[in-house]
């Protein structure tokens, strides 16, 4: 690039909303430029899926090797070595990084630069000394993880879901703030790999945004692993001498003594040093760039995907939105980013799979929830895996509006709920398709097929049944 240089498209941040945007908007042809100020990738790489669903699989694997007797199999001596583990962690992000790898974006023909981004004017941003010219820009800088602000904070280095990573040797006290989708999934794993495991929620419930049954089957699941959850509980104070380990106080006054403490209590949207009045790019209160459905900012030259706008923090939910505004950037289109089938899951053991309305919405507005519990699912028995279960939203017309699966796997049973949501399929869509057997899927299989059976016990539907049963009758005769 020259001291100056223009694109049809600068992209600033290089996670998954910034790498989907820069690939979408150069496939059409349009010159682009992603500017990163750190490590290409971004949260999903190197902070967050990857690293954690590779702490979750070694932690599946001792818990496996543990507690397999009552299927006839049994290991006495399980060795934990959690350096390795974490060196596991590291090359499974390292193997996956190429993908996202400037060599890779270059060869797609995208202008890469590391630096710090800085709106300078109407139509211009500073990185590294140049000064690039856009015709739009998007905004993808993601967000940061929340710090609490409790006395004392200042005097721990608290662990976060970005640094937690760099751990090489297994705390043997370990107390986690937040029972949200990050703390349950950390505090599961790193009990069943060794560590004594404090789980601190101020509410009232662990997932407070799923459904209460699904919560209730996770908390067990926690406690059963070891875990020691505290719900209702904050932190009032904390003190330190060795800035790593300390003792927490909480609301109550009982203390909790910790040699790591990790914070995961929400994130913030990453904003600092861009300058935003410059473009008059509008903010909400809580910081995130506002967009309207077509992911266009109060500039209409400006776009913004992922994290950094509040919408619901997933990497699926980056990507496709960041599809969404690069698409309309460059071809001038309006596409809306969905709003409805939003998938999300928490990869506890079991599963929590989400999407669209739940029961205490559906519950409200008089929808049909049909739900099974999955020691009726013939897969989950052969396991001697039935705490679970699988359920539907349906509206009078037997449309799927929503749905929850806890369970293993739960995550790949969504991905079909998630398409009947989006598209408006009725149950007796999925009851009359095939679904092979036997496998956890069944679960919405049987759901569905439990809701067909209802619908034909309706009085209109029995009628006309019955009257056809008479007429072939008749015609046998």
């Amino acid at each position: 690039m020259s001291e100056t240089d223009e694109f049809d498209l600068v992209v600033i941040g290089g996670g998954t909303a910034g790498l989907v945007a820069s690939r979408s908007a150069a496939s059409f042809g349009a010159k682009v430029a992603l500017i990163e100020s750190h490590l290409l990738g971004g949260d999903c790489l190197w902070t967050g899926c990857v690293p954690s669903k590779s702490l979750i699989a070694a932690a599946d694997a001792a818990t496996t090797a543990r507690s397999s007797a009552h299927l006839g199999v049994s290991s006495s001596n399980v060795v934990v070595d959690f350096a390795r583990v974490m060196a596991h962690v590291q090359e499974a992000m390292h193997e996956i990084a190429p993908v996202d790898s400037a060599e890779s974006l270059e060869r797609d023909n995208i202008a890469v630069v590391i630096g710090r981004a800085r709106f300078t004017g109407a139509n211009t941003v500073a990185v590294n000394g140049r000064e690039l010219r856009f015709k739009q820009a998007l905004i993808a800088t993601g967000a940061s993880p929340t710090l609490p602000d409790i006395p004392g904070i200042d005097a721990v280095d608290l662990l976060t879901s970005e640094t937690f990573w760099n751990l090489t040797e297994l705390p043997e006290r370990l107390v986690i703030l937040g029972g949200g989708a990050i703390g349950c999934e950390i505090a599961q794993a790193m009990s069943r790999l060794g560590s004594a495991v404090t789980l601190v929620q101020r509410g009232p419930r662990l997932l407070p945004k799923e459904d209460e049954r699904a919560s209730s089957i996770i908390h067990a699941a926690l406690v059963a692993d070891g875990v020691d959850v505290r719900p209702n509980s904050t932190v009032s104070s904390v003190s330190s001498t060795d800035r790593l380990g300390g003792t927490f106080t909480l609301s109550d006054g009982e203390t909790l003594q910790f040699d790591r403490a990790l914070v995961a209590l929400g994130r913030r949207p990453n904003f600092a040093g861009l300058d935003l009045h410059r473009v008059g790019v509008r903010q909400d209160q809580h910081g995130n760039v506002v967009v309207n459905g077509a992911l266009r900012t109060s500039n209409p030259r400006v776009w913004a995907a992922g994290d950094v706008t509040g919408l619901p923090q997933f990497t699926h939910t980056a990507g496709m939105n960041a599809s969404v505004a690069a698409t309309n950037a460059i071809l001038g289109l309006s596409r809306r980013y969905d709003t409805m089938a939003i998938p999300r899951v928490t990869f506890t053991h079991p599963e929590v799979g989400a999407v669209g309305m739940q029961s205490a919405e559906a519950a409200a507005a008089g929808h049909r929830i049909v739900s099974r519990d999955h020691e009726h699912v013939d897969r989950a028995v052969t396991e001697a895996n039935t705490d679970g279960y699988t359920q539907l939203v349906v509206d009078n017309r037997g449309r799927v509006l929503g749905g929850t699966v806890v369970g293993p796997r739960a995550g790949e049973t969504l991905g079909e709920i998630s398409l009947a949501v989006k598209n408006k399929l009725t149950t007796s869509a999925i009851a009359g398709t095939t679904h092979a057997y036997p496998t956890y899927n069944d679960g919405l299989w049987n759901v569905a097929v439990a809701d067909v059976h209802g619908r034909l016990g309706s009085g209109l539907v029995v009628a006309a049944t019955r009257t056809l049963r008479r007429l072939r009758s008749a015609r046998l005769r």
